[in-house]
């Protein structure tokens, strides 16, 4: 497959943006290998600057769940976009999104709009120390929840992709107010808040981890999480921007039955603009400036062309229910890699919720960072290109979620089981 002029814009890019890329793992230096530069995309396909079309389950890493440029998301952007694209003044299409997302997610009594995850999450630590008066935070190992200082600590996604422990320029006394236990272990954090319970102000969790590849939480984890921070009164935060509006309308929490003190979200609710967002129970988001003392503040918060395609983006997946047909093909993708790699004598864990879902090339089970860890990163490397070379675009990294979309058919996941049968029997003869 020709990729010529994707060399070129890269060899270019490189000149002028570190590494030649925005985001690291786009650099493909865990496949090793050209990245593809993409310019337009349509339903489950991407097309790239050197015209070969790719069945896409990246979806620009969870967004996407509509496909790209549905044509309603498409109009609703471009409607508010005449009307001018920032005001840094209050809009009716912020109050529009959040009522949506405040009556998916009953958890959320108010919400506030902000421009990334790592922005999110960064804003809804700093209310959780403030309403807690406690400084130490609880996460998980191979969790990944932004790049903001302190939650650099034994992440997943990029920084498992580049073999990155941790991260220059962190001073050690932040990094030292992260508690890292290992995920969907109980008795980690029972201990934990037994011990310094009353320094913790949070544990903060992907409900299922998406950053270490696809890793659901075990039978009772997440109740358990939300008994253990009742009894040390310290406060839950789910990470669901990646599962938010993504394995149920009412994310992770809707799913698994679990009410969270406060959520990030993201990915879904921009539409596939830049858009994120933290909310949760009233009498904690009422601290927030200009309500409370706790300050947060950002000039393109709540955008109104990003509010208008998140907000028909939501409507949309009200009105249509895609949730059982994500799980179908879901269901369907996870057996055929699966069935693909026995046939052809190949090691692979699939592990999938919903629309999301990773085939590690481990023995498995993949529970924790430990075992998704054994994963060879090598074959998955060989097992990515042999599919890029038949047209299929997964993600460049063995540590990352692939994603559905409502716009992939059976056919679609016919043609992706039939590639990965092909590919592990060439890369794997018997």
């Amino acid at each position: 497959m020709d990729c010529q002029r994707s060399a070129k814009l890269f060899t270019e890019a490189q000149t002028l943006i570190p590494g030649g890329v925005n985001s690291p793992v786009r650099a493909f230096k865990s496949v090793g290998g050209t990245p593809r530069f993409l310019v337009r995309g349509q339903g489950a396909r991407v097309w790239d600057a050197d015209g070969n079309e790719h069945l896409d389950f990246v979806g620009s890493w969870g967004p996407l769940i509509l496909g790209h440029a549905r044509a309603e998301v498409v109009e609703a952007a471009y409607a508010a976009a005449r009307e001018g694209t920032t005001f840094g003044a209050p809009t009716e299409r912020e109050t529009m999104l959040a009522r949506a997302i405040v009556e998916a997610m009953p958890s959320i009594e108010l919400v506030r709009l902000v421009s990334s995850g790592t922005e999110a999450v960064m804003s809804a630590l700093r209310l959780a120390r403030a309403y807690t008066k406690r400084t130490k935070v609880i996460k998980f190992e191979g969790g990944y929840h932004g790049h903001s200082d302190g939650l650099l600590a034994r992440a997943g996604s990029g920084l498992a992709t580049l073999g990155i422990a941790d991260s220059p320029g962190v001073p050690a006394a932040w990094a030292a107010e992260t508690i890292v236990l290992p995920y969907n272990d109980l008795s980690a954090v029972a201990e934990a808040l037994r011990v310094r319970g009353d320094e913790i102000a949070c544990v903060l969790v992907e409900p299922v981890a998406g950053n270490m590849g696809v890793v659901p939480p075990a039978d009772g984890y997440l109740t358990g999480l939300r008994r253990l921070t009742q009894e040390a009164a310290c406060l839950l935060i789910f990470d669901e921007v990646i599962t938010g509006f993504r394995v149920s309308y009412a994310g992770a929490q809707g799913l698994y039955g679990v009410a969270p003190d406060l959520t990030v979200l993201g990915k879904i609710i921009g539409g596939g603009f830049p858009l994120a967002a933290f909310g949760g129970r009233r009498d904690i988001m009422e601290m927030l400036a200009p309500m409370g003392p706790v300050y947060q503040a950002g000039t393109l918060s709540g955008n109104p062309v990003a509010c208008a395609a998140g907000e028909m983006t939501l409507r949309l997946l009200r009105s249509e229910n895609p949730y059982p047909h994500l799980e179908q093909l879901g269901q369907a993708v996870a057996g055929g890699l699966a069935q693909a790699a026995a046939q052809a004598g190949v090691p692979v864990t699939v592990n999938r919720v919903g629309s999301m879902l990773t085939a590690f090339f481990t023995e498995g089970p993949v529970t924790d960072w430990t075992s998704a860890a054994t994963s060879s990163r090598e074959r998955y490397a060989a097992f990515f290109h042999a599919m890029l070379a038949q047209g299929v675009y997964l993600a460049p990294s063995q540590f990352e979620a692939g994603f559905l979309s409502a716009a992939h058919t059976e056919d679609d996941v016919a043609r992706v089981c039939e590639a990965a049968a092909q590919a592990l029997r060439d890369l794997f003869p018997a």
